[in-house]
């Protein structure tokens, strides 16, 4: 009990300052389009640097998978500012991509468990509100960490999704001006960053005139999916010049269809996250480029301003942070594992 009232204390503030939704008018967040919005490179700037968290601090962090480097990326964040301040810290996942049950029974079982806030990636934008409505009953607040969006959050860490499908079709448009034939693999259905990035894309590319989008099709975040749905869009439209996956690892399953069909000096294909195997199959010249997002950084600012808002500190509810195309002309200099020369790379563009 003592250790419950402990934690409960240590919760006040935080509750306060985090915008619990069930206690503020909060609309349905839109991570992308938010007003109240601040950039990450600005977070020392308007608010000094980080506080010193209290002792005995623990955060908890559930991702959607470990089978996806992206996630065991973005937990390599967390940890690495956890480590550094000596916090207890947590991190757990669902088996796949598409455990929604499992990711939520993980999220549930957390919450009881003493944190003083927990870092949600929920699979989809509603498989892990009733975690959140329990976690705010509980008094343990939620940061809403890339790249599903939960309505209610009260603060969202991740990077602008729609910008991302943005990002490839002005490569497109800058590197094919005769235009053609183009086409998207999707992630999940009902998944807000999925949406967004194609989004981003289709409407850029298609509003000169030039390209024409002539399949959107999800492959489910799977690499056999995508593998499967390029091949059948290979076969109906031979004269198609290029593909935008909503994740790398559905664009490496499109490189091995572009191959297979023998279009690889036809088909310029794209993928999202900036995997390690990503990179290498951009200096390979196997796939032309992939938006990174940059998760070990993103979940350094996650924590930093989980850790600002147990603080005390009254930031705005959604923190952007940074992406950057990655092609075979600058993949040298974000491929780093230096977060202090990635920080300053990032800065300088």
């Amino acid at each position: 009990m003592q250790h419950f009232l402990k934690g409960a204390l240590a919760l006040g503030a935080f509750a306060l300052t985090f915008g619990v939704a069930q206690a503020q008018d909060l609309a349905p967040l839109n991570s992308d389009s938010e007003p109240d919005r601040m950039d990450w490179s600005e977070l020392d700037a308007k608010f000094g640097q980080m506080p010193v968290p209290a002792a005995g601090t623990k955060v908890g962090g559930v991702s959607k998978t470990l089978t996806n480097e992206y996630w065991r990326s973005l937990g390599e964040g967390y940890a690495n500012v956890a480590t550094k301040l000596g916090i207890e810290f947590v991190y757990q996942a669902a088996q796949s991509e598409g455990d929604q049950l499992g990711q939520l029974a993980i999220a549930e079982n957390l919450i009881s468990q003493g944190f003083n806030a927990l870092l949600f990636s929920p699979q989809t934008d509603a498989n892990l509100i009733p975690a959140v409505e329990a976690a705010t009953a509980a008094g343990v607040p939620v940061l809403n960490v890339n790249d599903a969006v939960i309505p209610s959050a009260a603060n969202y860490v991740g990077n602008v999704q729609k910008g991302n499908g943005v990002n490839v079709a002005n490569w497109f448009i800058a590197n094919r001006p005769d235009g053609g034939k183009v086409a998207v693999i999707e992630g999940q259905p009902g998944v807000y960053a999925a949406g967004q990035r194609t989004a981003g894309f289709t409407e850029t590319i298609t509003a000169g005139g030039k390209f024409e989008v002539v399949a959107s099709v999800p492959a489910n975040w799977s690499r056999e999916e995508a593998f499967n749905a390029a091949s059948t869009i290979l076969q109906q439209y031979p004269d198609l010049i290029g593909f935008y996956a909503n994740n790398d690892g559905m664009a490496l399953g499109v490189v091995e269809a572009v191959k297979a069909a023998g279009k690889a000096e036809q088909v310029a294909v794209f993928g999202t996250d900036g995997i390690s195997d990503a990179y290498a199959a951009v200096r390979a010249g196997d796939l032309t480029g992939t938006v990174d997002s940059f998760p070990v950084l993103t979940g350094e600012i996650a924590m930093e301003v989980a850790l600002r808002l147990m603080a005390g500190q009254d930031l705005p509810r959604v923190v952007a942070t940074p992406q950057a195309l990655i092609t075979k002309d600058n993949v040298e200099t974000y491929a780093t594992s230096d977060m202090a020369a990635l920080r300053a790379a990032l800065l300088a563009n």
